[in-house]
């Protein structure tokens, strides 16, 4: 059997030990229900409220605004459409500002709001060549009708950081009474310390697969009081702000996720940059390869190219064949590859987006493993290069 090389982090980091264990009291017999009075819904509101404790920390935010979700689609989905819905009460026109190369989970709850009323209208903020939000054209965006501007942590795709300090003054100072800000640190949470890099920021999106946690987990942070309306209305759960029983299990096993990765971040940041200055290094060699947005601030566990002549497809199966787990970062629909929206903000040709390869790392990743990755992924491409 052909051994298994998981640079796949970014798309899903395999589940933690810990986190099984710590979820494995509450998936089996009597789980009560944490609104009720008794003593096994106590114990259940306990873990709960224990959970959120843990969640709130992560951020740097306090543990009532932690809103507990479904993942970070549906957190995404809260920020977006909640704030707006709340904004629609008092306001004729309803504006959302995004930046281009957000995650589709943002890009589509902006988009089905204006979908679904005429008095909604998205705008973008455009990026560099980097892939860095343009902050003059972000500000050319605000106006009074502005409900929320959301731009990510770190982009899912590149692993490019984004100045979100910038983003908030700007979203603050520009719009009288200021502009509520939400920000998808989704696949900055295994690599930054939130509580100073979103530390501007009113609305946190986070996932727990993305840190060896469960999935289907997930939460909405509010650093400040903003009105949001319940997206999932009813049971008035999560101080009304988002309907439906809690998962206690799946609240232990984020809390889990969330703690052991506070616990270990910065000596995973030292080992796994390590990794990805050696893969940044190899792979500069290889014929075609370039190394997306290489002089800007990154995750340290994303090593993002491009190669010219290579189809992401071609590339993906072979990798695979040698026991490679990575990704094309492109979305799919109905297994047809799309062309990445990311790129195309950030004005990559498309015959080299085309070749596009992204690999991430995670905790467990080892020396050995990029040093086997760089092997197989230099015989392939020679492969190709070849056939082509």
């Amino acid at each position: 059997m052909t051994a298994q090389y998981y640079f796949d982090h970014a798309a899903s980091a395999p589940r933690r030990d810990e986190v099984a264990d710590a979820m494995q009291r509450w998936q089996h017999g009597v789980v009560g229900n944490p609104s009720g009075s008794h003593r096994a819904a106590r114990d259940a509101r306990r873990a709960v409220e224990e959970s959120r404790d843990e969640v709130a920390a992560f951020v740097g935010a306090k543990p009532g605004g932690v809103i507990f979700t479904a993942g970070g689609t549906e957190s995404c989905h809260l920020a977006i459409a909640g704030v707006t819905e709340a904004h629609r009460r008092d306001h004729e026109r309803s504006v959302i500002v995004v930046s281009s190369i957000e995650h589709s989970a943002v890009l589509d709850a902006a988009q089905f709001m204006a979908r679904e009323h005429d008095d909604v209208e998205v705008r973008y903020a455009e990026v560099d060549n980097d892939g860095v939000i343009d902050l003059e054209s972000l500000r050319e965006q605000l106006d009074e009708d502005v409900a929320i501007v959301s731009v990510m942590t770190a982009n899912n795709e590149t692993g490019v950081c984004q100045p979100l300090d910038g983003v908030n003054s700007l979203s603050k100072g520009h719009v009288p009474g200021g502009v509520p800000t939400h920000t998808d640190a989704i696949a900055a949470a295994p690599w930054l310390y939130l509580p100073v890099v979103t530390g501007s920021m009113d609305l946190i999106s986070l996932c727990a697969h993305k840190l060896g946690g469960p999935v289907n987990a997930g939460a909405l942070i509010m650093r400040r009081e903003v009105a949001i309306e319940a997206m999932v209305p009813g049971g008035g759960q999560e101080r009304g702000r988002r309907g439906g029983t809690v998962d206690v299990a799946a609240c232990v096993g984020f809390a889990t996720a969330v703690r052991l990765t506070a616990k270990e971040l910065t000596d995973v940041n030292d080992r796994v940059i390590d990794f990805q200055h050696k893969l940044c290094a190899a792979l500069s060699f290889l014929p075609g390869c370039a190394i997306t947005a290489p002089g800007v601030a990154k995750v340290p566990g994303t090593v993002h190219v491009t190669f010219n002549g290579i189809a992401s497809d071609e590339l993906l199966f072979l990798l695979d064949q040698e026991g490679v787990c990575a990704s094309a970062a492109s979305s799919c629909s109905s297994g047809a590859a799309v062309a990445s929206h990311v790129l195309a903000a950030m004005h990559v040709e498309p015959s080299r987006a085309a070749g596009s390869l992204r690999l991430s790392m995670g905790p467990e990743t080892t020396e050995v493993e990029v040093d086997a990755l760089i092997g197989i992924l230099s015989s392939v491409v020679y492969r190709l290069t070849n056939e082509n």
